[in-house]
């Protein structure tokens, strides 16, 4: 019994020695805990970079990107978000669809033009003058900023500020002597407002951002930094997330002070979804989708198989079509290229001797010429591409009309034309039915004379597979003497 009772408050003495020892440690592990929390944390700048035109698949990107940002609570948004561009401009609705996620961001954005031989061009003019911050690295340039597809002044027309109108004269678009060059000027004043309203938003210079719309005036990185065109000049993004420490900008109407002393930056690249519409649609790569995919299904309508041409045709004519939506394409000229094949493809099937295959060709390349219905850039189709596909189909072409001339001019090698007038021999003399062997083919033969074994006769014609067979007439028969009219 006393052994029992030892044991117990010993183990009572144990468990009281465990509890005050937890005791003990726990305020320590608080303390610690408190000492960590009070510690500043290191809070991470996504940095967001991009080269070449601005299309659908960087609106997508930076749209993704900076909706993300937003949509996080506000102890975790990142103080500041970075663009880092090198375009030489893009389209309109993708320009407009990024600047719209920069204007309703409530975090900070700057764009920053690098590396060094960058260029912020046409609508990377735009996104500069939407953004918080604007900057550029040394030997970068900006400006030229009308959109490659809103159309080129006419040679003959002068760029004008469309606040510098004459009341006398009226509307200017009513001077300009066609509904094409009244649009132009309407496309442009539209876009000279739009960069206007950037420019009085972010507090930067207005002349230069009208001159760069109506005259494609260009700058420097450090001629923008003296125009007030640009916040600052930084070399890189690290070198601008230092400039940018302490600086105050106004979001929201409200002033907002960077501090980014405790930030690191966090690279974030595009997605594989992001690099496959990037692809897809680049002009070029959807014209030669649209190419295998019509082809593709034209052989396979031509010659059914296994099936290869129709599934790789119909998978590369989807995607070029998804493609085509998001990029902007002419109609028309999409039928003028579907209008060349159909030729092309009616030459080598009816043959015209060149009329509609000449027809095709030139339908083709004006078609492939208007397609994309941008001027020029990036968002262009090579005019070299263009060219090979054009001489590719010209070539078929003129090796279709070759075919077709050499057949014309050929012997012919089978049907009635060879057999009527050949030499045929009797197999088993017959009387009116009987068999002869031509060209080492055994054929049921029809004569009205009598004919001998191994005999030479001549066929005159055929009825289904019969010939009509008639004896050589000797040369006297063929060459009856003639009368000399003497006694």
């Amino acid at each position: 019994m006393r052994v029992c009772v030892g044991r117990i408050i010993r183990l009572i003495t144990l468990f009281l020695l465990i509890v005050l020892s937890l005791g003990q440690a726990m305020p320590e592990t608080n303390t610690n805990a408190s000492t960590v929390s009070s510690e500043p944390q290191v809070k991470a700048v996504p940095l967001m970079r991009f080269s070449g035109a601005i299309g659908p698949a960087i609106a997508e990107y930076l749209g993704s990107e900076i909706q993300h940002a937003n949509e996080l609570l506000v102890a975790e948004r990142p103080p500041l978000l970075i663009i880092e561009l090198d375009t030489p401009g893009g389209l309109v609705s993708s320009l407009r669809s990024i600047n719209q996620a920069i204007l309703s961001s409530k975090v900070p954005i700057a764009c920053l033009v690098a590396p060094s031989g960058a260029r912020a061009m046409s609508a990377g003019t735009y996104m500069l003058y939407a953004c918080h911050i604007a900057a550029m690295a040394p030997a970068t340039t900006l400006g030229a900023a009308t959109p490659v597809q809103m159309g080129m002044p006419s040679q003959n027309e002068k760029p004008s500020n469309p606040r510098d109108k004459d009341p006398a004269k009226g509307d200017d678009s009513k001077q300009l002597g066609s509904n094409d060059n009244a649009m132009t000027q309407k496309i442009r004043n539209d876009a000279i407002a739009y960069i206007r309203s950037l420019a009085n938003l972010r507090g930067r210079n207005v002349e230069f951002a009208e001159q760069a719309v109506s005259d494609a005036a260009t700058l420097t990185a450090t001629e923008a930094l003296e125009q007030n065109v640009i916040t600052l000049m930084a070399s890189d993004a690290g070198e601008l997330l230092t400039k940018l420490d302490g600086m105050e900008v106004v979001l929201d109407g409200e002033p907002h002070s960077f501090n980014l002393k405790q930030t690191r930056l966090v690279p974030h690249e595009q997605s594989w979804r992001s690099h496959f519409i990037a692809t897809i649609t680049d002009p070029n790569i959807a014209y030669i989708l649209m190419l295998i995919g019509i082809y593709g299904l034209l052989l396979e309508f031509y010659s059914p198989g296994v099936g290869i041409a129709g599934v790789i045709g119909g998978i590369s004519l989807l995607v070029a079509l998804y493609a085509f939506q998001l990029l902007p394409i002419n109609y028309v000229g999409l039928g003028l290229i579907l209008l060349g094949i159909a030729l092309i493809i009616a030459e080598s099937m009816v043959p015209s001797f060149g009329i509609l295959g000449l027809g095709g060709i030139v339908a083709f390349a004006l078609g492939s010429l208007f397609l994309i219905d941008a001027d020029g850039g990036d968002l262009a189709i090579s005019q070299p591409l263009i060219a090979a596909v054009t001489v590719t189909a010209a070539g078929f072409s003129l090796w279709v009309l070759s075919s077709l001339w050499k057949t014309r001019k050929a012997a012919n090698v089978s049907g009635d034309d060879l057999i009527i007038g050949a030499m045929a021999t009797v197999v088993s003399g017959f009387e009116h039915y009987g068999l002869v062997r031509l060209n080492g083919e055994c054929w049921q033969a029809r004569c009205d004379t009598h004919t001998q074994t191994g005999q030479t006769v001549i066929v005159q014609g055929r009825e289904r597979l019969t010939l009509i067979v008639a004896p050589i007439p000797s040369p006297t028969e063929a060459n009856p003497p003639q009368d000399s009219g003497g006694r």
